[in-house]
C-alpha cells in the first residue's frame, strides 16, 4: 500500500487509464449516448459521510491541492492556514450541464451538525454556485466535468461539503472534509500488537498527546481521539481514552491491549490498469471495441489469503483517470463496461464487493458480485472511467465491517498510512476543535523500482 511517488505517477499516467462506476448485470442495458446509467433517485436524505446520491454522478475524487501529480492520492486534510486548498471532482453523466450549488455544513467530532451559524465558520456567503465545468471530448459516454475549489473555513473541525441541484434542491454529493491545527503534539509509532498469531497479521499504532503548550481542563475525559487506515471511515476507531493520564509531563498516552487502536494489516492493493483501449494494460484479458460503450475484461484473480506476502507499490486503495493516447482524464477519458472476474472454489460466506475508493469505501449493490459454481467464477460488471484502479475483494457482513481478509490476507508487512485526529471542545463554547493531526506512514521506507508497463511494483 505504498504512495506512488511523483515520477512513478508520471510513469503511470504516460502508461495506462481507471475506474470508477457501478457494476450491474451482464444482461442490463448500454449507457446510450444521452441516456443516464439509472433514472434519478427522488428526494434523497443527506447522510453525514461521503456518499453520491445519483447514479448519474460518477469519479468523484476530493483532495487537496499541491500542484504535484500525486495530488490526486492525498486524503481532504488540511490545516487551518491552507483550508481553502481542497479540490472537489466529479463528473455529470450525459449530454446536458447541470445547474449546481454547494455548501459547507459544520459537524461536531461524531459528525452530527452543530449549532454554529454558517458566519462562525465562513467568512463567506455558504452557497457556492459550480461554474467550472467542461463537456468531455470524443467519449462515446458523453459527460460534464465539474471541478470546484473548496472556500477555507475561518476554524478548525469536521465539515460536510454538499453538492446539491440548484432547482430541487436535493443532495448529489457528500464529502468529509478534516481543517486542524496543531494546537498539541500528536506523537505515534509503530507498536507491538498483542497475541501470538496477531503479531504477524495486525497492525497497533502507539502514540501520544503532549499538551503543554496549550493547557487542557479535565484532557482524559475532555479529549476525543479518532485512529483511521488509509484515510478510511468504515473501519475507523473512534472515542479513544488515554490509557495513561501523566499530569506532572502533560502528557496522555495510548497504548492498549485489546487491539483497540490495531488494524488487520490486510495485503497490498490490488489493480488495474485502463488506461488504454488500444492495448491491454495490466490486469486486462480483452477488450471489445465493437460494443458502444466499449467494454474490458479483467483477468481472472485468485485468493490471496494463506500465500506468501508480495511487496509491490500501489496507491493505498485510491484511482486516477487519465487517457493514454490523448492525455487529460479529466475531459478525455471515456467510460467503459468493466468485467471483474475473481475465482474460489467454493461460495464466500457472505455476499463479495469490489471495495475501495471507487466505492466511497462501502458495500455498494451495484459492485457486487455473482458466484457461477459450474465455473467457480465470481464476476461483476461496472461503468467505470479510463485510468488505473486500485481495490479488494471483501466479503459483506450485515452490520459488520467487510472482511477483506477473506481473499486478501492479512500481513503485518503490508504498508498502510494511519492518521490521527485530535478533537477538544474548549469550555464556554459550542463546537468540537481539531487540535491535532498527526500522518503515519508503516512499513514504507522500502526502495522503488518499476517494472516494464511503467506501473510501480
Amino acid at each position: 500500500m505504498r504512495l506512488l511517488s511523483s515520477t512513478s505517477l508520471l510513469l503511470l499516467i504516460a502508461g495506462c487509464v481507471p475506474l470508477g462506476t457501478p457494476i450491474t448485470d451482464p444482461n442490463a442495458g448500454r449507457v446510450g449516448q444521452a441516456s443516464p446509467v439509472q433514472a434519478p433517485r427522488a428526494n434523497q436524505q443527506l447522510r453525514f459521510e461521503d456518499a453520491t446520491y445519483d447514479p448519474d454522478i460518477q469519479s468523484v475524487q476530493c483532495y487537496v491541492s499541491t500542484g504535484q501529480p500525486t495530488e490526486v492520492f492525498t486524503a481532504p486534510v488540511v490545516p487551518l492556514e491552507q483550508a481553502g486548498g481542497i479540490v472537489l471532482e466529479f463528473d455529470f453523466l450525459g449530454d446536458q450541464s447541470r445547474r449546481l450549488t454547494a455548501r459547507l455544513v459544520h459537524c461536531n467530532a461524531d459528525w452530527s451538525p452543530s449549532v454554529l451559524t454558517d458566519l462562525q465558520f465562513l467568512n463567506e456567503i455558504n452557497e457556492f454556485n459550480l461554474t467550472n465545468y467542461r463537456t468531455s471530448v470524443g467519449t462515446q459516454v458523453p459527460y460534464y466535468h465539474y471541478r470546484l475549489p473548496v472556500p477555507g473555513p475561518k476554524i478548525s473541525g469536521n465539515f460536510l461539503l454538499v453538492v446539491q441541484d440548484a432547482n430541487t434542491r436535493q443532495p448529489l454529493i457528500s464529502r468529509r472534509l478534516l481543517v486542524y491545527q496543531n494546537l498539541v503534539e500528536v506523537q505515534a509509532q509503530l507498536g507491538l500488537a498483542p497475541g501470538g498469531s496477531a503479531r504477524y497479521t495486525m497492525q497497533q499504532i502507539d502514540f501520544g498527546i503532549r499538551y503543554g503548550a496549550y493547557p487542557l481542563v479535565n484532557p482524559a475525559v475532555e479529549t476525543r481521539v479518532v485512529l483511521r487506515q488509509n484515510f478510511r471511515w468504515d473501519n475507523a476507531h473512534y472515542n479513544l481514552r488515554p490509557t495513561f493520564v501523566r499530569d506532572a509531563e502533560q502528557r496522555l498516552d495510548y497504548q492498549y491491549f485489546n487491539f483497540e487502536n490495531a488494524f488487520p494489516a490486510l495485503n497490498e492493493f490490488r489493480f488495474a490498469d485502463i488506461r488504454s483501449l488500444r492495448t491491454n494494460g495490466v490486469g486486462v484479458e480483452r477488450l471489445d471495441m465493437q460494443a458502444s460503450p466499449r467494454e474490458v475484461r479483467l483477468l481472472p484473480e485468485v485468493t490471496r489469503g494463506g500465500r506468501s506476502y508480495t511487496q509491490y507499490e500501489d496507491a493505498d486503495g485510491q484511482r486516477v483517470f487519465e487517457n493514454r493516447e490523448y492525455g487529460n482524464g479529466a475531459t478525455n477519458a471515456d467510460y467503459v463496461w468493466t468485467t471483474f472476474q475473481l475465482r474460489a472454489e467454493s461460495p464466500a460466506p457472505g455476499p463479495v464487493y469490489v471495495f475501495g475508493a471507487l466505492t466511497d469505501w462501502q458495500l455498494k449493490d451495484d459492485y457486487k458480485l455473482t458466484y457461477n459454481a459450474e465455473q467457480q467464477l465470481y464476476t461483476g460488471r461496472a461503468l467505470l472511467k479510463q485510468g488505473y484502479y486500485n481495490y479488494y475483494y471483501v466479503v459483506g457482513q450485515r452490520g459488520a465491517a467487510p472482511d477483506a481478509g477473506y481473499f486478501e490476507g492479512s500481513y503485518q508487512l503490508t504498508e498502510n498510512q494511519y492518521d490521527i485526529l485530535v478533537y477538544y471542545r474548549p469550555p464556554g463554547t459550542r463546537t468540537d476543535l481539531i487540535i491535532g493531526y498527526r500522518p503515519l506512514v508503516v512499513n514504507g521506507q522500502q526502495v522503488r523500482s518499476t517494472n516494464q508497463s511503467g506501473l510501480f511494483r
